[in-house]
């Protein structure tokens, strides 16, 4: 038997999307946040080189260029109704945090202080600007403890360490959602008026990533399945610059300082490909010439086989890099030996941010279809959304301010929604779908081994889904991830505990990976041009006038795909052919 839980709003994931949206809800109705690890563990907390905003306490700034910035680092695929809004909010955001607590970095006068990233200009790409504020090069951690404390405060119910199976939905709308209580095995139903999805990115389809062990798209491949389409899941962006082989993150902070990126010969290579803002170009940019100098022969090759290049940072002086790149630094000494101070640090891209996920509304509202219908009750926001503000390749920073705006967004939606919905009927079938799969893993005859089958996923997805992608390479992944689903049905869980069954979990995992695996290579072969992360080798040109929409991926019970398209939305600047220059209108702010 299940225990049933009733509340007003369920939102399923404590990172800071789903904290943001639990403190504006927390004010008004109960509120209960489901997390699949220990709330201050999640992966926000993880974000090291700063949250964006045009505050101008370092250099003259503007929302407007960093709206100009957002579209251009987004390939001209994100919507700019939703930027401007996130661009335009960001200086409240901003201010917002400080007041709840947090610790910012601060400039010799007391202001936050603000440092240069990849992809942030001035005047319409003029020149580099400090738009990131920071709180040294942990700026999520400190935003999640900060945002955690607040929700503390404000009476928020947390169901810590409950994994998230299934969401409740009938006839269009979300009636709440299904977890397992790790510490007992037990089976949870939460009955809510609405339900929020903030579960994160899915890393963990690929061997080399700078996601936490849970991010495993569980948020994304239960929605899919539940009858919710997937948005624009061919864009995976890649950090360019992760520790050489484990793909811990070596935040553009470190470029921001004014690291510099070379190759085995010690050229700074970055000047070839973006001589005007050289080493802080956009991420996909980046990404594609360290691969292209590793091509080339110009990487640095391990013992291995395995290459890289090297990050220097030696130049900076120990001062900024002990005060200002502190986790970074400790990375680099404690899992490769070297010293930042004195060495180079080995780099290589990984698998960084999902810009692609369940399609939103700026308001939260989950979409039905490309249409805009809502499904009613059914909300998300933070990266397992897609709003879409990154579009084809997010640029530095704006991944912690689209959290706490659209956290708060959708918040703000669901505390209104609340105040005039009944309490839709829970299905008494509700839990049926979580015990049948539980028993089919624990009690079943397969013989299949869930790392086995994880391990092949994610090497494959390196190789064929990766920096670059060719039909191929996509045909090839498609047809290995069909094989992979086919033996994850055989998988066999050999703990039949039920404390804290971490086998269980991950075959539950393992589904998830192989679904959002399957949307990532579908819509990466049905998009035929190279833009932002998605870059296609046999189709190298970005082509806007076949292309300049968003892809809408549907899930059939009988495992088929259903592509749709929605256009973009160029509220402020149209795209003329393959021009790479906006156009700016005369707007007031």
């Amino acid at each position: 038997m299940a225990t049933v839980h009733d509340v007003d709003v369920v939102i399923v994931g404590a990172g800071g999307a789903g904290l943001r949206a639990a403190i504006e809800i927390s004010q008004r109705h109960a509120c209960a946040v489901l997390t699949k690890v220990f709330a201050p563990r999640s992966h926000t907390g993880t974000a090291q080189g700063g949250v964006c905003a045009a505050l101008g306490n370092e250099e003259p700034d503007e929302p407007i260029w960093h709206v100009y910035d957002t579209v251009k680092g987004s390939d001209y695929l994100g919507d700019q109704n939703a930027i401007e809004i996130m661009c335009n909010d960001a200086p409240r955001a901003i201010i917002e945090l400080e007041h709840m607590g947090m610790p910012f970095s601060r400039t010799p006068e007391g202001r936050i202080g603000q440092r240069r990233f990849g992809g942030h200009t001035r005047n319409f790409g003029e020149a580099p600007v400090k738009r990131a504020c920071y709180s040294a090069d942990r700026t999520g951690l400190v935003m999640q403890h900060t945002l955690f404390e607040n929700a503390i405060k404000h009476g928020v119910r947390f169901f810590h360490e409950f994994h998230l199976t299934d969401l409740i939905i009938r006839d269009g709308r979300c009636a709440g959602a299904v977890a397992i209580d790790l510490l007992t095995g037990e089976v949870h139903v939460f009955h809510a008026r609405a339900v929020m999805m903030a579960t994160g990115g899915y890393g963990r389809a690929y061997r080399v990533t700078s996601n936490a062990h849970v991010g495993t798209g569980d948020g994304m491949w239960l929605a899919w399945r539940a009858g919710a389409p997937l948005e624009d899941m061919e864009f995976v962006q890649f950090h360019p610059t992760g520790l050489w082989k484990l793909g811990i993150l070596v935040s553009e902070a470190a470029r921001g300082e004014g690291g510099i990126l070379r190759n085995r010969v010690g050229e700074r290579f970055m000047e070839r490909y973006a001589p005007t803002v050289k080493d802080l170009a956009p991420r996909d940019m980046v990404s594609r010439a360290i691969i292209t100098e590793i091509r080339e022969g110009r990487g640095i090759a391990a013992p291995d086989g395995t290459q890289y290049v090297h990050l220097d940072l030696t130049h900076l002086g120990r001062e900024i890099i002990d005060e200002k790149l502190p986790e970074i630094t400790g990375f680099a000494r404690t899992y490769l030996g070297v010293d930042p101070t004195r060495e180079e640090i080995p780099v290589a891209p990984t698998t960084h941010y999902a810009m692609g996920g369940i399609p939103t509304d700026t308001e939260g509202h989950v979409l039905a279809d490309h249409t805009g219908r809502i499904i009613d009750g059914l909300y998300a926001a933070g990266e397992c959304a897609c709003v879409s503000v990154h579009g084809a390749n997010r640029l530095g920073t704006n991944s912690l301010l689209d959290i706490i705006v659209f956290g708060r967004r959708a918040g703000k939606t669901m505390v209104a929604y609340v105040a005039g919905a009944d309490a839709p009927t829970l299905p008494a079938d509700a839990p049926d779908r979580t015990t049948a799969a539980m028993s089919r893993l624990m009690k079943g005859s397969g013989s299949e081994s869930t790392a086995k089958i994880r391990l092949e996923l994610q090497e494959m997805m390196m190789r064929d889904c990766g920096v670059f992608r060719t039909e191929k390479g996509l045909r090839d992944a498609i047809e290995k991830i069909r094989e992979l689903q086919d033996r994850c049905r055989r998988v066999a869980v050999s703990d039949d505990g039920t404390v804290f069954n971490t086998d269980l979990v991950e075959a539950l995992e393992l589904e998830s990976l192989l679904g959002v695996a399957d949307a990532i290579a579908t819509s990466a072969l049905n998009r035929t041009e190279t833009r932002g992360a998605h870059s296609r080798e046999d189709y190298p040109a970005r082509d806007d006038e076949h292309w300049l929409k968003h892809t809408f991926i549907s899930h059939r019970p009988d495992g088929a795909h259903e592509i749709a398209y929605k256009d973009v939305d160029l509220k402020l600047w149209k795209v003329d052919g393959d021009e790479k220059h906006f156009k700016p209108k005369p707007r007031i702010y």
